[in-house]
């Protein structure tokens, strides 16, 4: 059947077009540089000298004998002196035979073993102020002002103290002459990096 009314057309031009403006751009308007994030470029050899010390405390968890062998060998790798601290707080505590030079090979194969290979203790000297007046001059003998401590709420709340003693401790070894006061001065600081290793669930990630 016809259609007998007339069909509107599709596309009726507007009674007030618009005009077109082709786009004009300004070719000497300066580009913008992004912000630049500086980083600390970490070369072999770049730490070389430093001391070290990684030990691991309080209960055993998982991934402690692989956090040691990374601390291990990337400080090898930037020329630190490392030192593992055996049965954790204890061994700094009683020094001796407890705090010894690690190297490349004393890491070797320890990733798939559970636990961890340089021991675990809890220590309540270290809760005292003599003990921690002992694990300071321990560490001061070997030159250690770096510590990486693996473990959990009370391992690292425990270094945390360590660290803001740390200038009396020293103070305090100066003045009963245990340690000359260039030593004090130059070791004025202790870096503490604290790695998670718990079961208890009650750090994020644990």
């Amino acid at each position: 059947m016809g259609d007998s009314g007339a069909r509107p057309a599709e596309h009726e031009a507007s009674p007030n077009p618009m005009p077109i403006v082709p786009l004009q751009v300004n070719m000497n308007i300066p580009s913008v540089t992004p912000l630049e994030v500086q980083r600390k470029l970490v070369e072999r050899g770049s730490q070389k000298g430093k001391g070290i010390a990684v030990f691991t405390s309080g209960g055993d968890s998982q991934g402690m004998n692989a956090a040691v062998r990374a601390v291990v060998r990337f400080g090898i790798y930037l020329g630190c002196k490392v030192y593992f601290i055996k049965e954790g707080y204890q061994g700094m505590v009683d020094g001796g035979e407890n705090i010894v030079e690690a190297n490349w090979a004393s890491v070797s194969g320890i990733i798939h073993r559970g636990g961890t290979i340089i021991g675990s203790a809890r220590c309540m000297d270290f809760k005292e102020r003599p003990g921690r007046l002992k694990a300071a001059k321990n560490l001061l003998d070997r030159g250690i002002t770096n510590l990486v401590v693996i473990g959990g709420d009370g391992s690292l709340t425990g270094a945390n103290r360590f660290r803001q003693e740390w200038p009396s401790l020293l103070k305090e070894l100066a003045e009963t002459k245990q340690i000359t006061g260039e030593i004090a001065s130059k070791h004025a600081h202790l870096n503490i990096v604290g790695m998670v290793g718990s079961i208890d669930n009650d750090f994020c990630g644990t």
